[in-house]
C-alpha cells in the first residue's frame, strides 16, 4: 500500500488540510479506497469504528466535484442527526481548509425547512441529510437528483435495517442508475450484504486485515447483583475520575434510571439513548464534546459512528453479547496514543460473557473489586 495521501493521487490541498490536522499517513482502509472511489468504483467500506471510513470516502468524492457545476453531485445518507452533522462538519472543515468552492449542506429533519430550502436554491455540491428529510424533499420536487453522481449509504446496515430500508429504496430508484455507489459500516450482516448485491451487483468489498486489538486498553469486569449496578457504576465513575466516560446500555428506562441516579449524587450525565428530540441529542453531544458532562449514556445504535475524542473510560452496565460488539464499544477509548480503560459490571451469570470475550478477542481482562473507594484488582480470567 502507499504511504502517503499524495501518493494515493489525492488532491494536494486537501493533503495539505489533513497534514495541519496532524494526519499524514492513510489509514488501511483509506489506502484501499481512495484510489477506487477516485476511479468511479461502487464499493463497500468494511472497517472497525475508528478506522477513518469518514475519510475514506469524503476525500476522494470530494476530489470530484466540479464547483463549476451548480447543484447536487454527491449525496451522503446517514441513520442518525447526530452522525449526519458529524460528516457535513468534517466535509465543511475540509472545503473551507483547502479554500476550494464547493458547497455543502445538512438536511436533516427537527430543523427549519424553510432555511433549507433557502439553501438549497444556492445549489450546494455535497448534501448530507437523513432518509426521511431526503426522501420528503425528493418527492416534493425541491431536490432535484438527476445530476447525483455519487450516493454514499453511512452505517448502510442500519439504514438499510427494517426502519429505514424501504425510504432509503425510494431515494436510490429516483437517483440516475449511472451512479456511484459507496456503502460504508463497521459490522456486515448477512441481509444487508444481500440487499447491497442487489442494488449494486458490481460493488467491490475493501476490508483491510484486521488489525490486532488495541493494547492500549485495559479491560476489566465487576460483579454485583443487577438490582446494584447503577449504584456500582456511580462508585466505579467516583473511583476512577474519568476525562469523559461512555456508559453503554440496551434499554431506555436503564438509562432514564442511570441518569437519574448520577444526577443524585452531583455527577451530571448526558443522555443521548433517552432523548427522543433532535435538540436534545444535540445538546447532549454537545455538552458532552465540550465537556460541560463528563458522562454520556449511549446504546449501541445511538453512538453508532460517532467520534468523540477524549474519552478515558467505556462502562458497559448492560454488557453486549457478541465479542465484536464488545470490541466496537470498547474501542471508543484507547484513541490517539492515549491509554484508555474498559470495565463492565455484570452478574455471576454474565461473566461467562468475559471468557467468550476473552477467547474470541485473544484479549486478557482482569476482575476487580471496590475497596475503600478504590478499583483494586483480582485475579485475571485466562486467555482460551
Amino acid at each position: 500500500m502507499q504511504s502517503t495521501f499524495t501518493e494515493l493521487g489525492l488532491d494536494a490541498r486537501l493533503a495539505a488540510v489533513l497534514e495541519k490536522q496532524r494526519i499524514t499517513t492513510p489509514t488501511p482502509i483509506q489506502a484501499l479506497s481512495l484510489p477506487a472511489i477516485a476511479a468511479g468504483d461502487s464499493v463497500y467500506l468494511h472497517a472497525e469504528t475508528g478506522s477513518g471510513k469518514t475519510l475514506a470516502y469524503l476525500l476522494p468524492l470530494l476530489s470530484r466535484i466540479d464547483p463549476g457545476q451548480p447543484g447536487p453531485q454527491v449525496l451522503v445518507l446517514a441513520p442518525t442527526h447526530e452522525l449526519a452533522i458529524q460528516i457535513q462538519k468534517q466535509a465543511t472543515d475540509l472545503v473551507v481548509g483547502s479554500g476550494t468552492a464547493v458547497k455543502t449542506l445538512l438536511l436533516i429533519g427537527g430543523t427549519s425547512l424553510d432555511r433549507q430550502l433557502e439553501k438549497l436554491k444556492k445549489k450546494p455540491h455535497l448534501l448530507v441529510g437523513s432518509p426521511g428529510r431526503i426522501q420528503d424533499l425528493i418527492r416534493s420536487g425541491k431536490l432535484k437528483p438527476a445530476h447525483l453522481r455519487a450516493v454514499v449509504l453511512d452505517e448502510v446496515d442500519t439504514l438499510l435495517g427494517a426502519e429505514s430500508q424501504e425510504t432509503v429504496l425510494r431515494i436510490l430508484k429516483s437517483i440516475p442508475p449511472a451512479r456511484q455507489l459507496v456503502f460504508a459500516s463497521a459490522t456486515t450482516q448477512p441481509a444487508c450484504t444481500e440487499t447491497v448485491r442487489n442494488i449494486a451487483p458490481t460493488c467491490r468489498l475493501l476490508e483491510p486485515e484486521p488489525e490486532p486489538v488495541n493494547p492500549l486498553i485495559r479491560h476489566a469486569f465487576l460483579v454485583c447483583e443487577e438490582r446494584d449496578k447503577p449504584e456500582v457504576l456511580r462508585k466505579l465513575i467516583h473511583a476512577a475520575q474519568p476525562e469523559r466516560a461512555l456508559v453503554f446500555v440496551h434499554r431506555h428506562s436503564t438509562a432514564e434510571e442511570v441518569a437519574a441516579k448520577l444526577a443524585h449524587h452531583h455527577l451530571q450525565a448526558a443522555d443521548l439513548h433517552g432523548a427522543f428530540h433532535k435538540e436534545d441529542r444535540k445538546r447532549a453531544m454537545e455538552d458532552f464534546r465540550a465537556g460541560r458532562t463528563r458522562i454520556l449514556i449511549a446504546s449501541d445504535l445511538a453512538a453508532r459512528g460517532i467520534d468523540i475524542q477524549g474519552v478515558s473510560h467505556v462502562f458497559n452496565l448492560d454488557a453486549p453479547s457478541q465479542s465484536k460488539a464488545y470490541l466496537h464499544r470498547t474501542g471508543r477509548t484507547g484513541r490517539a496514543g492515549v491509554p484508555g480503560t474498559a470495565i463492565s459490571i455484570l452478574t455471576v451469570p454474565e461473566t461467562r460473557l468475559v471468557r467468550r470475550y476473552a477467547q474470541e478477542l485473544g484479549i486478557r481482562i482482569a476482575e476487580v473489586r471496590l475497596r475503600n473507594g478504590q478499583i483494586q484488582p483480582a485475579q485475571p480470567v485466562e486467555d482460551a
